[in-house]
């Protein structure tokens, strides 16, 4: 959708969902209140058009692309998974907590799936937090150490949990508790298939949540599949 500042703020949200996250940043209301016009939105709230337009044009010519992972050193992958999917979780987790809350208080009566849903995503959002520090304060640190020793052709000291096995098989346990709550979300939210009739909040969420389970399958991927083999891998070399 070509979109213009005399666009109404619903019709942009009804033609991609995800441009309501920009809208919600912005303070600008796209369930009850989208009915105004994105030129009057932006006057409404203080915000300069240009800055809005930019954003959603940005979000529509977006297009992710396929890297070789499997090449790339692995300091540089720890911090492409910690630049890329520890942000995105981190930025993404308190807007997901908003619309989840607020789809529970306004539609929980008549969908008590959503309060559950509520319920399940405040664990979930826990977990990811409590996970990502352990991984960004211990083991990514010590892969990088791995590396650095790799190159120099040195030995390192062995770190105070004993080999890089332990935490990695901390970490793939609390990969697989996250999946599978993030599983039973999607069944509950009918494989993210909002109710007919359902306002944009209500879409909103879906749609982010089907976002965030998609951006937490491939990092894991690159954790479980290329970074955790690899690392091990490179221990057992430096031991020698």
């Amino acid at each position: 959708m070509f979109i213009t500042e005399n666009n109404t703020v619903a019709e942009v949200v009804t033609s991609n969902i995800k441009t309501a996250d920009i809208f919600k940043k912005h303070g600008i209301d796209f369930c009850c209140g989208g009915g105004i016009s994105i030129k009057k939105a932006c006057e409404k709230n203080n915000i300069p058009y240009e800055t809005l337009e930019k954003e959603l044009s940005e979000l529509s010519s977006a297009v992710s692309k396929a890297y070789n992972y499997d090449g790339w050193k692995l300091d540089f992958l720890a911090d492409h998974i910690e630049n890329i999917h520890h942000s995105y979780v981190a930025e993404s987790t308190p807007l997901v907590l908003q619309y989840a809350e607020r789809v529970a208080k306004v539609h929980g009566h008549h969908y008590a799936e959503v309060i559950k849903i509520n319920t399940l995503f405040k664990v979930v959002a826990q977990e990811l937090a409590a996970h990502m520090k352990k991984e960004e304060l211990i083991l990514f640190p010590f892969i990088k150490q791995l590396v650095k020793a790799d190159e120099a052709g040195v030995k390192v000291n062995q770190p105070h949990f004993g080999t890089v096995n332990n935490p990695i098989k901390m970490m793939e346990e609390e990969h697989e508790s996250a999946g599978d709550i993030l599983k039973e979300i999607k069944k509950l939210a009918n494989n993210y298939t909002p109710p007919e009739g359902a306002c944009n909040t209500f879409k909103a969420l879906y749609a982010k949540l089907e976002e965030f389970e998609q951006d937490l399958h491939q990092h894991i991927h690159l954790e479980n599949n290329i970074l955790f083999p690899k690392a091990i891998i490179l221990e057992q070399k430096n031991k020698h």
